[in-house]
């Protein structure tokens, strides 16, 4: 088997960057077969790697994806369903979406075969950003913007503080860090609202940008590297209790 350095391993079985996986060796919190890990040790597919007391297996190549997903395509693995975004994204490799976007939403999905990344992408406890454009069926009023960045009783909670944007009379932009189940739609209704149209823009720091609906591209590079920063960011805010806006 080949032996590659233990911080690239964790790296690619999407536990961490290469930077916070150095950071979690030198504390003592990554073993290998049983035994405490040291810096710039190798490793192969054969050893047993364990994170805080986790199995750690590097499955196959890492790969997220930036889908821009169409209205009518369903966010789920399952073939029964014939929209589903598996089979229309037609990935060459097992893949599947993180979180969901509903069927009459459009915009940005990410997909990944990464397990542990996908659980700390939609972990509500990170807060991670997530950015949409909402159109609704009636002008836009100053009392309407205060209580959705205020919060929304919806689902028997009250939706968490968060960035509200007027663009024009019935369009605003909207940043969320938590994702409950059809989230803006509730909030909207609940204050009297109708969306007519939904589009994801942002996921943290990956962008729909002019990605052609229906499209989709590798995320990779820069990209890939901020994104590891911001989820061992949040990792880290998640222990110290330190959350905002």
């Amino acid at each position: 088997m080949e032996e590659i350095r233990l911080n690239k391993y964790l790296s690619e079985a999407g536990v961490c960057s290469r930077r916070e996986a150095d950071r979690l060796i030198e504390e003592g919190a990554v073993t290998v077969d049983g035994e405490r890990a040291v810096p710039g040790m190798k490793v192969t597919d054969g050893n047993e790697i364990e994170v805080r007391g986790e199995r750690v297996i590097r499955e196959e190549e890492p790969v997220v994806i930036a889908v821009n997903k169409p209205v009518g395509v369903v966010c789920t693995t399952s073939l029964e369903e014939p929209a589903n975004i598996v089979t229309y994204v037609g990935y060459p490799t097992r893949i599947y979406p993180v979180g969901r976007l509903d069927k009459m939403s459009e915009g940005l999905i990410l997909m990944t075969n990464q397990g542990e990344m996908m659980d700390r992408i939609l972990r509500g406890s990170n807060y991670h950003e997530k950015e949409y454009i909402v159109t609704v069926d009636r002008p836009i009023s100053l009392e309407f913007l205060e209580k959705m960045r205020t919060g929304v009783r919806i689902l028997d909670t009250v939706t968490r503080p968060c960035r509200v944007e007027k663009i024009s009379h019935n369009r605003f932009r909207i940043i969320l860090t938590q994702g409950l189940n059809r989230q803006i739609r509730r909030m909207c209704e609940a204050l009297g609202y109708h969306v007519t149209s939904l589009r994801r823009v942002r996921i943290m720091n990956i962008k729909l940008g002019n990605m052609k609906l229906g499209t989709w591209r590798r995320i990779e590079g820069d990209e890939w590297r901020e994104l590891q920063r911001l989820l061992a960011e949040g990792d880290r805010k998640k222990k110290r209790g330190n959350h905002g806006l």
